[in-house]
């Protein structure tokens, strides 16, 4: 069971220009615990070959464009190492045989058995995994790490603490807004440690009042309080041996504080209306989206116990901070979103990758990946424009400088789709003014389509003018 929970880690690449042929060997290879990623051409496999983190790949020999040999090349180019499996018809293996001289690690003749692709997959994939293991080839400075993706600098440094830290058994607070990735960090630190394999309990302490949440951390007793009918261990207790994570650890309110402090100095508590003291062996790992100094200059937080979880800090910046990296997050969740609806022909067209990339982003990754899986099931024809993306989001801009000025100009006898109506009407007139009627430009300027654009030309009626 151990084995097959590790492989379903694994990922393998798929890449060939036939259809039914990608359908049936991603299942078979899913059906053998592997992450399976698909490619209909070798131009599309470098994309997911610079954006993912691949084991192996099997690519077909024969496609147009780039073909099974120049893709393997391109590909190890990107990921020194990477195990390619070439796909090959009978007259071809002159050609396989090319491959395995420039560097692939086997070939496939069609047709070929189910046993043989899967046995062979599984010599590359374990292949790889000993290269890892031998050079620490992570590839942090590619386009991600261990569940996060980016390869902007400040991303990089995150990755380079986060191997520093792991092997020890420092405290570690990581700050960073909602939505950032606090916990991945964590999970990160927790699974380079020496305590990889023992327990990763986390612990949202904002979300349970503060006698809910202390019996949370540290169990209670039968009888303890009404309706304590049974003792029941806490986070702490089940985390014994392993790593526990306490996210946004400043709304810990002053009174726990007091205990989780004694929990850090003497390595022992007490349930709650328990007497017995029960020692552990646990590795904190804290979280904040506050900033702890001033809850400590405030009186909130205890510097005595902020000293004690900030050892090592961490600090995610917003995605707003490294915007660089949203179309490498975008592409990731595109195919998330490809593998969990079925839709091999998600995509994202310009047009809404230039809007993603102007909009705030104040719920970070976390906003990005909704809107993504939002739009994935919303959009027609497997594409996402930028209407499928403007709904919820473009209403969650910062307000315009001056909006309390314009609310006060609008008559308070107006209903809202007579004021809807009129703005958008006039928007539209004044950037196809701004544009010379130029449609494709106009668009452009307001972040939707010319589709888009034309329609609403129609509902309003508004006609281009003549030169």
């Amino acid at each position: 069971m151990e084995k097959e929970n590790e492989r379903v880690k694994n990922p393998v690449l798929i890449v060939d220009d036939e259809p039914n042929y990608l359908v049936v060997l991603r299942e078979l290879l899913r059906e053998e615990g592997y992450e399976v990623f698909t490619a209909a051409s070798g131009e599309e496999g470098l994309e997911m070959v610079n954006n993912i983190d691949i084991y192996t790949v099997v690519t077909d020999m024969m496609m147009p464009g780039i073909n099974g040999l120049e893709f393997m090349k391109e590909a190890q180019r990107v990921i020194p190492g990477l195990p390619v499996i070439v796909i090959t018809a009978f007259a071809e293996v002159e050609r396989a045989v090319e491959a395995m001289r420039t560097g692939a690690f086997n070939y496939l003749s069609k047709p070929f058995s189910n046993d043989e692709l899967i046995v062979t997959v599984g010599k590359a994939v374990e292949h790889y995994k000993l290269i890892l293991e031998n050079t620490r080839l992570r590839r942090p400075h590619q386009s991600g790490y261990s569940g996060m993706v980016g390869k902007n600098p400040r991303m990089i440094q995150v990755y380079d603490l986060i191997e520093k830290v792991a092997p020890t058994q420092a405290s570690v607070l990581i700050n960073g807004e909602s939505g950032t990735g606090k916990e991945l960090v964590a999970r990160a630190i927790h699974d380079r440690s020496k305590r990889e394999g023992k327990p990763f309990i986390a612990v949202n302490c904002a979300a349970l009042s503060e006698n809910l949440l202390e019996s949370e951390i540290f169990g209670h007793e039968k009888g303890a309080f009404t309706g304590a009918a049974a003792m029941r261990k806490g986070r702490f207790e089940l985390a014994d041996g392993g790593t526990i994570f306490l996210d946004e650890v400043g709304e810990i309110p002053l009174q726990l504080q007091s205990k989780l402090l004694r929990v850090l100095q003497e390595k022992s508590f007490e349930r709650v209306g328990g007497s017995k003291t029960l020692d552990i062996d646990v590795r904190i790992l804290s979280a904040t989206n506050r900033d702890l100094r001033e809850e400590v200059s405030a009186g909130r937080f205890r510097e005595d116990l902020f000293y004690r979880l900030n050892v090592i800090p961490v600090s995610l910046p917003a995605l707003r901070e490294r915007l660089d990296d949203l179309p490498l997050l975008v592409s990731s969740f595109i195919e998330k979103g490809r593998r969990e609806l079925g839709q091999d022909n998600l995509r994202v067209s310009p047009e809404a990758m230039q809007l993603l990339m102007r909009l705030p982003w104040e719920g970070n990754i976390r906003e990005l990946e909704n809107t993504i899986e939002r739009a994935a099931i919303l959009c027609s024809d497997g594409e996402i424009r930028p209407e499928d993306v403007q709904p919820d989001t473009l209403l969650e801009e910062t307000a315009m400088p001056g909006e309390s000025d314009l609310l006060k100009m609008i008559p308070r006898s107006a209903s809202l789709n007579e004021v809807l109506y009129s703005v958008e009407k006039g928007m539209l007139s004044q950037a196809l003014e701004e544009n010379d009627n130029v449609q494709a430009r106009a668009a452009e300027q307001l972040g939707i389509t010319k589709s888009l654009l034309q329609y609403k030309m129609k509902k309003y009626q508004l006609k281009k003018k003549p030169k």
